[in-house]
């Protein structure tokens, strides 16, 4: 994994000694913030049609199908 979580000594010493409300905070603070930095990632299709719409040679009917493979791959990825 690139974006590992190191858990350092102090850390996991503090972990063993919380108890279960403790450790579900602290969980659920991890979660929140991975869910955040991965809904930052997110693309803007406007902002990639106009992008991939100024590359020589894509017209319009083109640059539709591009979106639309794109759209399928995402809608993928999402369910």
């Amino acid at each position: 994994m690139p974006d590992e979580y190191t858990l350092d000594r102090e850390t996991y010493r503090s972990v063993k000694k919380m108890d279960r409300e403790q450790l579900q905070k602290l969980l659920t603070s991890i979660y929140v913030s991975g869910k955040r930095d991965e809904e930052s990632k997110a693309v803007d299709y406007d902002e990639l049609k106009a992008a991939i719409g100024r590359i020589k040679g894509i017209g319009e009917s083109r640059l539709n199908e591009i979106m639309n493979v794109i759209q399928s791959f995402m809608d993928k990825a999402e369910g």
